[in-house]
């Protein structure tokens, strides 16, 4: 085996010819292109001890540049990249949620180039607080006294309990006590705030005398908690929020309303379900709303909390608003997104997650066939393409288990299944996320851009003529 090692390239040879063929390379640190260079030679190295590789000749350079320059572009690629969403899933959690206006992107852009106002008070020339830069948006938006942004929702949850109800009880229907996404639990995260969980109804029905009943001079406050993931249907009965804040009232507590995916819109006219909205929710008594900046909303990930003068100045005294505070990019983008619900119909067309939820099924329809008719064109007979009624979802857990119609486009290979097409496209740059159904690759116009269509033909092309792996 040691002449097959010793015929193994030197290292700088091939850094050589690795930027002689990719040129664009040269931006890369020198230090990551070596080490990925060398890694290609391990796993050679690893062929060699296996008798993969038994012939000096096997390992000439020129034989291995292809795969060594694939290798090097794959190992430089930054982390977190760019996807194509055809899945039809707008709000998806694994592709980072909510897309970004162009405005809120430029927002970013330009707190991001220089130094800004986060913190600096332009009457005073001295210290100021970032949480005026959204305060007024949201309140105008929701119509509370005062409100503030933290970095997610499930922190302005921790926030809210540790302030008011550390070392007491909170009362929470049993039905509400969800799961959220990577395994996080509403139980725990209100234990981590110090507040004890005080269980009462049934899994599918909790009556107000329940809460009632629960009340004992260690309570600080009643709590509902939206069911944002999931739904109960059959034989189930909630209480209206009216009825809780009166009888919070009568025992001088507070509520607390957890929307999760809270929205500032009704969408009712693309058939979901009418779902409480921020200002309906404080407008029926709550003291205090939190919910999420991205998901539905449609901007970036922040926890949003909304609710009495009093109670907001509270949270913002709480040392832990610090540990739990958003940077500058968060906050130039909320405040961008915030600034354009203040037009409600360009708010629509302006802010994609809202865009895409409103598409009404003729149009998907249309953009199916002009998708189609770029694939064919541009696939010819390496794959059948067709068009399939399906659906899409929301995600994020918003609506869960409704369903908004849109028009697939199928794709179904005649050389290879429709799973390794999938799994090539993943492997694609850049990636090209759709969904398997009946034994065919399926996309979703409804998530994806008409400027895409050409690409999404390129990458599925490739995908399809693809002979060699590196």
């Amino acid at each position: 085996m040691n002449h097959l090692f010793r015929a193994l390239p030197s290292v700088d040879v091939c850094l050589s010819e690795v930027l002689r063929h990719a040129p664009e390379l040269q931006a890369q640190p020198r230090p990551l292109l070596r080490e990925a260079v060398t890694a290609y030679w391990d796993m050679r190295r690893e062929d060699i001890r296996a008798r993969r590789l038994s012939e000096a000749e096997q390992l000439a350079l020129a034989a291995h540049l292809p795969l060594l320059l694939a290798h090097v572009r794959a190992a430089l690629r930054p982390r977190l990249r760019p996807v194509i969403n055809a899945t039809g899933v707008v709000v998806h959690t694994n592709m980072g949620r909510s897309v970004l206006a162009p405005e809120a992107c430029e927002a970013v852009l330009r707190a991001a180039q220089g130094y800004s106002t986060l913190e600096l008070d332009l009457t005073t020339g001295g210290r100021g607080s970032r949480q005026t830069l959204t305060e007024e948006l949201i309140c105008r938006l929701t119509g509370a006294e005062a409100a503030m942004t933290v970095n997610n929702n499930a922190a302005a949850v921790l926030l809210v309990l540790d302030t008011f109800c550390r070392g007491g009880e909170v009362i929470v229907s049993r039905g509400e006590l969800v799961e959220i996404g990577g395994s996080f639990r509403i139980p725990e995260v209100m234990a981590k705030s110090g507040a004890h969980l005080r269980e009462v109804g049934a899994t599918n029905r909790t009556h107000l005398r329940d809460y009632a009943a629960a009340i004992n001079e260690n309570t600080r406050a009643l709590m509902r908690v939206h069911t944002s993931n999931y739904r109960i249907v059959g034989f189930h009965e909630a209480v209206p929020l009216e009825e809780m804040v009166a009888l919070a009232r009568q025992h001088d507590l507070p509520v607390f309303e957890d929307l999760g995916s809270g929205s500032l819109t009704d969408f009712s006219a693309c058939g979901l379900p009418n779902e409480p909205t921020v200002p309906s929710v404080l407008a029926a008594g709550a003291d205090i709303v939190t919910f999420s900046g991205d998901k539905v909303l449609g901007g970036p990930q922040a926890g949003i909390i909304a609710g009495s003068r009093e109670r907001i100045a509270a949270l913002k005294a709480n040392q832990l608003t610090r540990a739990l505070r958003c940077d500058k990019l968060t906050l130039a983008a909320l405040e961008a997104t915030l600034r354009l619900y203040c037009d409600p119909d360009s708010a629509r067309e302006r802010i994609p997650t809202l865009r895409m939820i409103f598409l009404s099924a003729e149009t998907l329809s249309r953009l199916a066939r002009r998708l189609a008719a770029r694939l064919r064109r541009t696939l010819g007979a390496t794959c059948r393409v067709s068009l399939r009624d399906g659906v899409s979802r929301v995600g994020g857990g918003a609506f869960p288990q409704y369903d908004l119609p849109t028009t697939l486009v199928c794709l179904q290979p005649t050389a290879c299944p429709a799973t390794q097409l999938r799994q090539r496209l993943l492997d694609g740059n850049p990636p090209l996320v759709g969904r398997l159904d009946e034994q065919a690759f399926c996309l979703d116009p409804r998530t994806l851009r008409e400027q895409e269509y050409g690409l999404v033909a390129r990458l599925v092309h490739n995908a399809l003529n693809e002979r060699t792996q590196p």
